[in-house]
């Protein structure tokens, strides 16, 4: 069974309420409908009902149980916008702004929907970029206790591959902090290595990639990774990481042995950490695009409750997968 569909059996045993605020995109539409067909969550829809059961007549799918919020109508705006203005008033919210802000912008009414327990968790992004969907979550859900760094990573499921957990890898940060500190990388591989236990039940071993492996280039790139892999040692001590690794002696054992022998995560590498946002974002694109490999993200890890974003050029099925992904997020919480 593929590891997608692993995780959909997961959320259809304890289905959860999950928010698509983006119901003007027609792969929202479509994959709405497909998660309710499944049985994978229950879903909240944000927008005007008529202009999207419009959007489904005219797909021919069917959004039956689909429950569609409309913030303009709805006798929860006033509520949410009074926990808003709590929530921002000493940053300099007035009361008028936060209902301003739920009015007009779907994402920001997903998430207090998350805040105010009226759904499990958020998804988007299909039409918004990151720092859209991340910043309502930071703003109003927070970091979760104990975490330092909020990041992004991409599970990625390679089909018919006998490397990383049976194809299966946790790439980061892929979609959010552009060039990591060595304590942030640290930080980075702590919460991924958390991010690939919950979710794939595997021990997470990772690796802090470069383009160096133990010494065999010398730059300060490979600097900060062998730096990021001290910290973590000396912060994360239960942690089975090692680096810094190039991303063959990694992740293929027969590289391993030449490159790095006395490694124990060379050649079993299963959580990918990048120098930066730019390695990171690449590498999971061309590995999507040139090899068949499923991506699902970007993840965000670290805030107190599940909100995940997408890529612009994201599939429905992408979609279908990060929702049954977020649901299994909020059913761990």
């Amino acid at each position: 069974m593929a590891y997608i569909d692993t995780i959909k059996e997961k959320a259809k045993s304890d289905r959860k309420t999950i928010v698509l605020p983006e119901t003007t995109d027609k792969r929202t539409l479509i994959a709405a409908a497909n998660i309710m067909k499944e049985g994978i969550a229950k879903i909240i829809m944000i927008g005007d009902a008529e202009k999207i059961m419009d959007g489904a007549n005219w797909l021919e799918i069917d959004l039956d149980g689909v429950v569609i919020i409309n913030p303009q109508l709805s006798e929860k705006t006033e509520e949410y916008a009074n926990l808003l203005y709590e929530l921002r008033k000493h940053k300099g919210m007035t009361l008028e702004n936060a209902r301003e802000t739920l009015l007009s912008d779907p994402l920001t009414f997903g998430v207090m929907m998350v805040k105010a327990n009226d759904a499990d968790g958020m998804v988007a992004g299909a039409c918004h970029a990151t720092a859209d969907t991340l910043r309502p979550a930071l703003q109003i859900l927070k970091t979760a206790p104990g975490i330092k760094l909020v990041s992004g990573f991409f599970l990625m499921c390679a089909p018919n591959c006998d490397m990383g957990d049976d194809g299966t890898f946790i790439f980061a940060d892929c979609g959010l902090n552009q060039d990591p500190t060595p304590e942030e990388l640290a930080a980075i591989a702590d919460t991924s290595a958390k991010s690939f236990k919950q979710l794939v039940g595997s021990k997470p071993i990772i690796a802090m990639l470069s383009h160096s492996t133990k010494g065999s280039a010398k730059h300060p790139l490979v600097d900060k990774m062998v730096e990021a892999t001290r910290i973590a040692h000396e912060q994360y001590p239960s942690l089975c990481i090692d680096g810094e690794l190039q991303a063959d002696a990694a992740i293929v054992p027969a590289v391993a042995k030449t490159k790095a022998p006395k490694s124990e995560v060379a050649g079993k590498a299963n959580v990918l950490v990048f120098p930066n946002l730019d390695c990171g974002n690449i590498a999971y694109k061309l590995v999507q695009r040139l090899g068949g490999v499923e991506a699902y993200g970007p993840m965000l890890q670290g805030i107190a409750k599940p909100v995940n974003d997408l890529s612009r050029g994201c599939s429905w099925q992408d979609i279908v997968g990060v929702v049954a992904i977020t649901a299994v997020q909020a059913q761990l919480q």
